[in-house]
């Protein structure tokens, strides 16, 4: 027995309403959860954003550290050689750093290069081929 429009219940709607329904429901859906994601990457950005500060703050003060450092290093060998030789020292040990973390750089930005995502490409292609491969099979199916 099928039911006709004369003995569907009032509460039940057409397969183009239910669907019009659902489709609405989930687009409702979808911008609530956007507006949380915003507010809490917003939260969460507000938060970085002084984290970032305070990070930059510290190295602010470890640089003021580090010729501080630096200073005593060449107030100590004062101490037992002539000041311009205590500073030649220091100097030549600060540069020597200086050159070996350059190296050290240059090393790991070659490493970098180039800065394409290559396994996120590869995952790609493994999905579209994948894809191509499905609707192959369901074409010959």
């Amino acid at each position: 027995m099928t039911l006709n429009d004369s003995t569907r219940p009032a509460t039940a709607g057409s397969t183009a309403d239910l669907v019009s329904q659902a489709a609405a429901q989930i687009s409702t859906l979808v911008r609530d959860e956007l507006a949380l994601a915003k507010a809490e990457l917003a939260e969460k950005g507000k938060r970085a954003g002084v984290g970032g500060g305070l990070f930059g703050g510290a190295a602010v003060l470890a640089w003021f550290g580090l010729g501080l450092l630096v200073t005593l290093a060449v107030v100590v060998l004062d101490l037992v050689w002539p000041l311009w030789l205590s500073i030649l020292v220091v100097m030549i040990v600060v540069f020597a750093t200086a050159g070996v973390a350059a190296l050290l750089g240059k090393k790991q930005l070659s490493q970098a290069n180039p800065p394409v995502p290559e396994g996120a490409i590869a995952s790609v292609e493994a999905d579209i081929e994948t894809v191509k491969s499905a609707a192959h099979r369901g074409r010959h199916a």
